[in-house]
């Protein structure tokens, strides 16, 4: 678990209404809304939107040092609209956070390491958990969630309850799976394939190229066995 870095960003305030907001987008504005459990009343402002794109540009969670019209405050960001057209920013939330009161939030899970079971066994890494959900307090909020794979072999998983988790309680089902090692894919398709033929085989019949294994005396389908005719 690694710590948050603090981005200094400079706001002002600004009037509400659609016009107003549709002028700052003009001018590479980013209307936004600055509230939280010790905030009397929501404080409407505006950022620049290349400084919050250098925040949005690394998926880690960052904390922001946000000052407004020489108001200063300690804020996590939690939400951002975007045009679905241009995918640009278009109104940004603000939480400004309180030392008791613990806040939900998403935190990216960053892998390390080669697994001996890539590298010794042919393996492939399959990561369905990227993201995981905690609830916190604001002194414990971590960055991200580094994850060292490089003891894992073939078959091995890790899940949500190995994170370290101290003073971190998780949203997320402690038994989800962050990362498997799967079997090499040429092996896990004839494993596959092999299942699938002998399900499709039915009842009495033989895969192509095998012969049965006849009881003393059988003999094959449209053959009588030896001595078998009617005497005369």
């Amino acid at each position: 678990m690694t710590k948050p870095d603090i981005v200094k960003l400079e706001g002002e305030k600004r009037d509400t209404g659609k016009k107003v907001s549709a002028k700052l987008r003009d001018e590479l504005r980013v209307p936004s809304v600055l509230y939280g459990p010790e905030v009397k009343e929501n404080i409407h402002f505006h950022i620049s939107e290349l400084d919050l794109d250098k925040i949005l540009s690394n998926p880690q969670t960052k904390l922001q040092e946000l000052t407004v019209d020489g108001e200063t405050y300690n804020t996590l960001l939690k939400r951002v609209e975007y045009d679905p057209i241009s995918d640009r920013p278009i109104h940004a939330d603000f939480y400004v956070l309180a030392e008791n009161h613990r806040v939900s939030l998403r935190v990216p899970i960053r892998l390390t390491g080669i697994p001996v079971g890539v590298t010794d066994g042919g393996g492939r890494v399959f990561q369905p958990l990227r993201i995981v959900r905690v609830k916190v307090l604001p002194d414990v909020i971590p960055a991200q969630f580094e994850v060292d794979i490089s003891h894992l072999q073939i078959g091995d998983s890790v899940h949500v309850s190995e994170l370290d988790m101290e003073g971190i309680t998780p949203l997320d089902d402690p038994s989800r799976t962050i990362v498997t090692v799967t079997p090499p894919k040429s092996e896990a398709l004839f494993t596959t394939t092999a299942v699938i033929e002998e399900e499709e085989l039915e009842e009495g019949e033989l895969p192509e190229g095998e012969e049965a294994e006849l009881e003393e005396g059988e003999a094959p389908e449209g053959e009588e066995a030896e001595g078998s005719e009617d005497k005369e």
